[in-house]
């Protein structure tokens, strides 16, 4: 049980370290093999992937015949990639309307709000069924819905509100954050807040998000400000 939670946890910190995967659909134009494109995710309010694809892309396509979809998520920045961590994500791909996922993509990935309307994109969540992880040689676990979904108790209106007195008026502390992680700045690049859970919050530099945990997690918009307060403070 508790090398099973140990995953668990491992698969969700990875989960959230990165915001991108390989998306594997059901060929339609040849059937019977699968077929991988790139996606960029973010979580919604119950922890799901959403993914904002081309309503004439291909994996659209096989979506529309099929919509039995796995995510690959791969861990970035390590030496030797078989010994990185991987999450396989299997799910069902469902089209959804929802303003606040919507937006909360849109924190993640800004340029996509605009080609969204132009260029005939929709989003869709991909509904956890079952999760593989591996976190190195040996290390290999089937991850259930229960043990590797997490609310976000902020998403929608708190969480933007907070996303934007941030960037709006700490831009010197989210610098700050960046800088205790380890992160070089680009001249010219500001970094601003993404977005915010109750186990950390995310910063994008330019095109590119990383992700700084909280000490301890959070459940309220006060306790979110007291950590942001003291990660400041010890920056």
């Amino acid at each position: 049980m508790a090398d099973r939670q140990k995953a668990a946890s491992q698969a969700r910190a990875l989960l959230l370290n990165e915001y991108q995967g390989v998306l594997a659909t059901q060929s339609v134009s040849m059937p019977g093999y699968p077929f991988g494109s790139v996606a960029p995710y973010c979580l919604d309010a119950d922890g799901q992937l959403v993914i904002l694809i081309s309503r004439i892309a291909q994996h659209t396509r096989n979506i529309s015949q099929d919509s039995k979809v796995s995510l690959t998520i791969i861990q970035s920045q390590v030496d030797d990639i078989q010994t990185g961590g991987r999450l396989t994500w299997v799910g069902d791909a469902e089209k959804i309307e929802d303003p606040i996922a919507a937006e909360r993509y849109y924190g993640y990935f800004p340029q996509s709000r605009n080609y969204h309307k132009t260029h005939d994109f929709e989003f869709y969540r991909i509904k956890l069924v079952r999760a593989r992880f591996i976190g190195g040689f040996g290390e290999i676990y089937w991850v259930n819905p229960e043990e590797l979904l997490l609310t976000n108790p902020f998403a929608g209106e708190v969480e933007q509100g907070m996303v934007q007195h941030m960037n709006d008026d700490h831009q010197a502390a989210i610098i700050q954050y960046c800088l205790s992680a380890g992160e070089v700045l680009p001249e010219g690049v500001t970094p601003k807040m993404a977005g915010v859970d109750s186990e950390g919050f995310h910063i994008l530099i330019g095109e590119r998000v990383i992700r700084i945990p909280f000490d301890a997690p959070v459940t309220t918009a006060s306790d979110v400000r007291k950590a942001l307060v003291a990660m400041a403070k010890a920056a």
